[in-house]
């Protein structure tokens, strides 16, 4: 059973608003629209009744999207997927639908910078491209906007 308890306009976040019109409009992957289901599941806009598995999604199409307002701290759009998970061989497209640049830089385990994959600022629109050979754990982040984070998990 789903109850949505405050699934009204207001409580959706614009970029799941954008992500709803660009699926049908066949401009994403279904696995991008189902992540952003899957944030509105997470924040408790969608609660689904009488299920405690947890939802895991597995994208193939190698996609991330820099939601708008992304730069604000007080809001709750990261990368989306948060998590994504590949095969080896996999070129991982990160796209920024931001009002504001933004840029893609590798960590090591201890969050320190490292030369394996790092974007120049990235505006509005732009894209950052990387191929994923080696299987892995790859954490990243924006250096402009510090406490937005990502992973790429390739398997």
């Amino acid at each position: 059973m789903i109850f949505y308890p405050a699934a009204s306009a207001e409580v959706v976040p614009n970029w799941v608003k954008n992500t709803a019109l660009w699926y049908g409009e066949g401009e994403i992957s279904e696995t991008e629209f189902l992540n952003a289901i899957k944030f509105l599941i997470e924040s408790d806009v969608i609660v689904l009744e009488g299920n405690n598995s947890e939802v895991t999604l597995i994208d193939t199409t190698g996609q991330v999207l820099i939601p708008n307002g992304n730069f604000d701290i007080t809001s709750s759009g990261f990368y989306i997927p948060l998590n994504l998970e590949v095969s080896p061989g996999t070129t991982v497209i990160w796209r920024n639908d931001d009002s504001v640049p933004h840029t893609i830089q590798s960590q090591d385990e201890f969050g320190e910078i490292i030369g394996l994959f790092n974007s120049a600022p990235l505006q509005t629109g732009e894209a950052f491209e990387f191929k994923f050979d080696e299987p892995g754990v790859y954490n990243y982040f924006c250096s402009l906007h510090p406490w937005r984070v990502g992973i790429i998990t390739v398997r």
